[in-house]
């Protein structure tokens, strides 16, 4: 590990950006907004992934790829965030403590569930996570910003499609039959 420190920008700063034009004060609250929606993707991330590695039943192989899309768009999602942080003169959190202490959902926790309770878990922390969201969508509006509004809108229509699919997964109706009730 290189021990020279040169430190360009110390974590939980707000530079701004002349080019974007948008006042320090401003970029300071979208940058935690996007802070926060960061820290919450990452987290239903990794639960996500755990069900996906983890997932076992007749439904199987489609959950597996399924659980596979949804950390996908996820990841992409918290990219997408990091980097408009760091375009508005933030630093984008990281590192897995910090990640876990900023967002506003809690895992579910390192044991594994049958598959019924994980998308129940997943399904209540998008539900969250949508909540948040709007709330930031709404104040970056307020603010002047439309780009970071729109930035959480395209992936905001993302996780409640997957919020709706988990619920659909979970109706009763299935093709998959329980020797219990034969």
């Amino acid at each position: 590990m290189n021990t020279q420190k040169n430190v360009r920008q110390q974590a939980g700063t707000v530079e701004g950006s002349e080019a974007l034009r948008i006042d320090s004060d401003k970029a300071e609250q979208i940058v935690d907004a996007f802070n926060t929606d960061l820290a919450a993707s990452y987290v239903a991330y990794h639960q996500i992934r755990k069900h996906h590695w983890n997932v076992e039943g007749a439904e199987f192989l489609e959950l597996h790829e399924y659980l596979g899309e949804v950390a996908e768009d996820l990841e992409a999602a918290a990219d997408a965030f990091a980097e408009r942080a760091q375009a508005l003169g933030g630093v984008p959190i990281s590192g897995a403590a910090k990640l876990e202490e900023s967002a506003p959902v809690e895992p579910e926790g390192e044991d594994v569930y049958d598959i019924r309770t994980s998308l129940a878990n997943d399904m209540e922390m998008f539900g969250d996570m949508i909540e948040t969201m709007r709330d930031h969508i709404g104040m970056m509006e307020d603010m002047g910003d439309y780009t970071s509004a729109e930035i959480l809108r395209r992936y905001l229509e993302d996780l409640e499609e997957h919020a709706h699919h988990f619920e659909h997964y979970l109706e009763d109706d299935t093709l998959v039959l329980d020797e219990a009730t034969h």
